[in-house]
């Protein structure tokens, strides 16, 4: 199969919708590109947020599910999930995370010096500064994550070999990747094999890689199903198609397509704005308004600079 450009999305779960949307377009600056539902679970949203274009890549979204209990971090889990931020911007985000009341700390990530964080959920977070300037202190797109597989050598292999991600370095402790693309998404796959976590709020359900178009897709079915992994059939999620299957260290991989796009049922200007729902529950729609909890999209004004 052919190599993966990229991240496509990181989906994680949190509690509750209103301080979700508040945390990540309120204090993170991301954009809420689509507000839907939970294609296997209709009753709880999905949300997803990322830049301006909602671009593939830089994706990351949630399944607000108010009544469950936490996680618990662990084996078989997607880790720390790292924001490239521009040169010279480090100590805007320190002085923004102060601003809001959110305890942070220096540390290595990727093998770069790095700002660690949680969410309101103890989503494990953090920034790297990277060499690229912008017009401003606004995110600039995912630099990338850490693997905690209970098999680390196979999911390595997996990835490498696979997936095609480029080796930039293995030490006694992990494996550093990099996807092809021009995003260069860096995944380390750390070495130390730690007990099974529990996924539930406050932790990550699964990453999905990025392929360009459907025929890709189905290249990409049909090779995982040849190489032994339990794929599931291909399912249509409106703004791209998805398969799934666990690898061997435990994380959930999905594969998806960068097409159509978040745009096939809004405008660009649109986005997020309003309940989009699958065409199935569409008959529903006022039975779905009235038990989905009720939000708010407030107005935030901060422009970063």
């Amino acid at each position: 199969m052919q190599a993966t450009p990229r991240i496509h999305h990181i989906t994680a779960i949190v509690r509750d919708p209103q301080i979700n949307l508040d945390f990540y377009r309120g204090v993170l600056g991301m954009r809420l590109v689509k507000q839907t539902v939970n294609f296997d679970s209709s009753s709880v949203y999905h949300f997803y947020y990322g830049d301006e274009a909602a671009r593939p890549g830089f994706i990351l979204t949630f399944f607000p599910y108010p009544t469950a209990r936490s996680g618990e971090r662990g084996g078989g889990q997607v880790g720390r999930i790292a924001f490239r931020i521009p040169q010279g911007s480090l100590s805007y985000w320190q002085e923004r995370l102060n601003k809001h009341g959110i305890n942070w700390s220096m540390d290595t990530m990727l093998g770069q010096k790095a700002i660690f964080f949680d969410d309101p959920d103890n989503l494990a977070l953090a920034f790297i500064e990277v060499e690229e300037e912008a017009e401003s202190n606004a995110l600039l797109g995912f630099a990338g994550t850490v693997l905690h597989s209970v098999q680390p050598q196979d999911t390595f292999t997996l990835l490498h070999k696979d997936f095609g991600l480029e080796l930039l370095q293995e030490t006694e402790g992990s494996y550093l990747l990099q996807t092809v693309g021009e995003e260069a998404h860096l995944i380390e796959i750390s070495k130390t094999v730690h007990p099974l976590g529990r996924i539930t709020v406050g932790t990550v359900h699964h990453i999905a890689w990025s392929v360009p178009d459907d025929v890709a897709h189905l290249a990409a079915h049909r090779y995982f199903a040849q190489q032994g992994q339990e794929v599931t059939d291909i399912r249509d999620r409106k703004y791209f198609k998805a398969f799934y299957f666990r690898e061997a260290g435990r994380i959930l991989f999905e594969v998806a397509t960068d097409t159509p796009g978040f745009t096939i049922d809004e405008s660009i200007e649109e986005l997020g704005q309003n309940l989009k729902l699958p065409v199935q529950y569409e008959a529903q729609r006022a039975a779905f308004e009235a038990d989905l909890p009720v939000i708010e999209l407030k107005e935030f004004t901060d422009d970063f600079l």
